[in-house]
């Protein structure tokens, strides 16, 4: 990567604040799902805009959402370790095939809660990024979700007993475990996909956020949105190790600052979009435009309690089968205390 160096009064500058010099650089970023507010109000500007500001123009970014790109989510981090680009954010779960520690902080029915999902992920972040950066070179800057993931279905519904026989598009394999704990048959679908799928009958159910759901218009092929928090779609933002080792000290220093600023926006914004959605599929108020008039479902203590039967009898199971004994040591151990279980 090309880098010229600041003037001499710069290079002064910099020496009299006892740092290395800022160096002008340009980060090639993948970005989340550009549809989501979170992508539209945050993301972008962060990279278009407010990288360049906070640096003086000296770190500017080529910026694109990866849905934009004809990627699938999925293949994202594995790119990323090979230097295709240098910085990309994307959902943990996506990969989790590939990957089964990246289940570790959203499995389903872990946090019933966005309040208790984060303690679960600061809890893990040290575990989570020593295993990227030796396994996958990859250096992880941020860690952030979405909105509580939900169903959005075709049918009626009316709580989770009425998976059994239907089809279910999720993100993951902590997912899949849980749709087919009910009966359910988990399906495998890009994002991209699903509203189509939903209309033609493809599926008959599927797992996002409460606003993603919204903005990609599923309620134009489901009908029925059952708010039951199922996991918050875990993501990261992440550098391709060998890259980011390669800046100067200063450029490190001054992006993981203006990183933490963002990450911080994105834990607030999604708390406050959790409402924001539920209200925008069904019958409003919406910001972000006309309510779409799906029949809200909401959880009945049973529900609830099948949430935490699930986790425990097939989630949790299936988490330790694909991710082996070592990784369920480190999940014990850093998430155990904070979660108030133990995987056996």
């Amino acid at each position: 990567m090309k880098q010229t160096y600041l003037s001499i009064a710069a290079l002064a500058a910099a020496a009299l604040l006892g740092s290395n010099a800022l160096a002008e650089t340009t980060v090639n970023v993948v970005g989340n799902l550009g549809i989501t507010t979170q992508s539209k109000t945050l993301e972008a500007p962060f990279w278009n805009e407010k990288i360049s500001a906070a640096s003086n123009g000296e770190i500017t970014a080529r910026f694109q959402p990866w849905n934009e790109m004809g990627l699938k989510g999925p293949e994202i981090f594995r790119l990323l370790g090979q230097g295709v680009m240098n910085v990309a954010t994307g959902q943990l779960g996506h990969s989790a095939g590939d990957t089964p520690i990246n289940d570790a902080t959203d499995l389903a029915g872990l946090s019933p809660t966005i309040e208790e999902f984060k303690a679960v992920t600061d809890a893990f972040r040290p575990e989570l990024t020593a295993f990227y950066a030796e396994n996958l070179g990859v250096e992880i800057l941020t860690m952030q979700s979405f909105q509580a993931q939900i169903l959005y279905c075709r049918d009626e519904f009316s709580g989770l007993k009425d998976l059994k026989g239907r089809k279910v598009r999720g993100s993951g394999a902590s997912q899949a475990d849980f749709v087919e704990y009910f009966g359910g048959t988990a399906v495998s679908m890009s994002f991209g996909e699903v509203q189509q799928g939903l209309q033609q009958g493809v599926i008959d159910c599927a797992i996002t956020g409460t606003l993603g759901g919204y903005s990609a218009k599923w309620h134009e092929g489901a009908k029925f949105l059952y708010t039951l928090p199922i996991n918050w779609g875990s993501g990261i933002t992440a550098a391709n190790k060998s890259w980011w080792d390669g800046l100067p000290e200063t450029a490190r220093a001054l992006i993981r600052v203006e990183l933490n600023k963002l990450e911080d926006e994105m834990w607030a914004l999604n708390a406050e979009e959790n409402t924001i959605g539920i209200n925008c599929n069904t019958t409003g108020p919406c910001p972000q435009g006309e309510p779409a008039g799906m029949t809200r479902v909401d959880p009945t203590e049973e529900d609830f309690a099948l949430r935490t039967e699930a986790m425990q009898n097939a989630v949790l199971p299936g988490f330790a089968s694909r991710c082996g004994e070592e990784c369920v040591a480190k999940f014990n151990a850093a998430i155990g205390p904070v979660a108030a279980l133990t995987i056996n």
